[in-house]
């Protein structure tokens, strides 16, 4: 999305009216202290397009712009590291089945289904689709599901339960989710399917529990806690889940817990306020308050930050956004906050949106490690050490 430049060499921050979904793959590797991680990985073929993030953020959300509307041991960790797309895409490799079959999926806190391109599909582009003949433990249970977004995009398919294989972490006939079609955006996607990590209320197949949940009921994880550490391209990327445990050296300080409000399924924080700061150290006292408190969901299958009208910056005279959660302080520099830049012309990281909600996508959480506490429920937040 462009728009003219009266000047030449002045920003232009242009409000997008929609959602980016984020991708998240891994390919598991081993550490040290018996730690699984799983690395996020970045699509470098991939081009920035702010309409389309917006759109799929509103595709994800689409029901609030109704007006009328088993790892053998109980201690074992998983990590998975993430392939970091241009800050754009972050994607975790999970695998399905016996043997593995590894998969890209999207890591993504703002649902709470397993989808991914099978074998039945024939027109799921040239994604790795699952093979449920080629797995010993797979089994059928041939409920019928779908998913239909804003903007036209839909999958669907039918159930199964197989073995998933998150950063060494062994889940045992977990209910997924086969795609027999995808609409366009999705075959033209990096990433084969999704991997929710919201609370299992949201699941679109009634009664399934989310891998996150499941390895918690079967104690296939130390705390009932997932972490998320996101790098930035030009730092090196890459990125972190880690289930059941948290790493301090990704973030600085220490955690600030924040109730959140899991009802409708997210994770739903209240930001006492928003404000602008004039330099790019978080100060003591915030230099502007823009609004007061207002719900927002952390997510992190949302590229942008998305804002309410209400609460969104209408110029560029500073330098950071600065949000107070828990009582304390999280910060986004203005280099972050810029989306696109090409040539003189801006697009800005974040964008207006007309849900009843902000969302924090990935905008905030490469600038604050988060963890995720299913059980309280909560989540704890510090400045992420890159």
């Amino acid at each position: 999305m462009k728009a003219q430049n009266r000047t030449p060499i002045s920003i232009i921050i242009i409000i997008i009216m929609v959602k980016l979904m984020v991708v998240v793959i891994a390919a598991p590797t081993e550490s040290t202290e018996n730690i699984y991680t799983v690395p996020l990985q970045t699509n470098r073929h991939f081009r920035k397009n702010a309409t389309h993030a917006v759109f799929k953020v509103r595709s994800k959300y689409t029901f609030f712009l109704d007006p009328l509307k088993t790892a053998d041991s109980p201690l074992s960790k998983g990590s998975v590291e993430m392939t970091d797309e241009n800050d754009v895409e972050y994607y975790g490799t999970v695998k399905v089945g016996t043997p593995g079959q590894a998969l890209k999926l999207n890591f993504d806190t703002g649902s709470s289904d397993l989808w991914f391109a099978s074998s039945f599909c024939l027109f799921c582009g040239s994604h790795t689709k699952y093979n449920p003949l080629a797995s010993s433990t797979y089994s059928a249970a041939m409920t019928p599901w779908s998913v239909q977004y804003g903007d036209g995009s839909t999958a669907g398919g039918v159930t199964a339960k197989d073995s998933v294989d998150i950063g060494g972490i062994l889940i045992r006939q977990q209910t997924i989710q086969l795609a027999t079609h995808e609409s366009f955006s999705f075959r033209q996607g990096v990433t084969d399917g999704l991997l929710g990590l919201g609370f299992s209320s949201l699941a679109s197949v009634r009664g399934t529990l989310t891998p996150a949940d499941n390895m918690i009921r079967h104690n296939l994880i130390k705390d009932p806690i997932f972490s998320v550490y996101l790098g930035k391209q030009k730092l090196g990327g890459g990125g972190v889940f880690m289930f059941g445990n948290s790493n301090p050296a990704h973030f600085s300080g220490s955690l600030t817990p924040v109730a959140v409000d899991s009802s409708k399924g997210f994770w739903s924080v209240k930001v006492a306020s928003l404000s602008t700061a004039g330099d790019k150290t978080v100060p003591s006292k915030t230099d502007n308050a823009l609004y007061g408190s207002f719900e927002a969901i952390v997510d992190t299958g949302t590229t942008l930050l998305i804002l309410q009208k209400k609460t969104s910056p209408t110029n560029s005279g500073f330098d950071s956004l600065v949000f107070s959660l828990g009582g304390s302080l999280f910060q986004i520099p203005g280099d972050d906050l810029v989306y696109v830049r090409e040539g003189a012309h801006c697009i800005a990281g974040f964008a207006t949106g007309d849900f009843p909600f902000s969302i924090l996508g990935d905008v905030f959480i490469r600038n604050n490690y988060v963890v995720f506490d299913m059980k309280v429920p909560q989540i704890q937040l510090a400045p992420v050490r890159h």
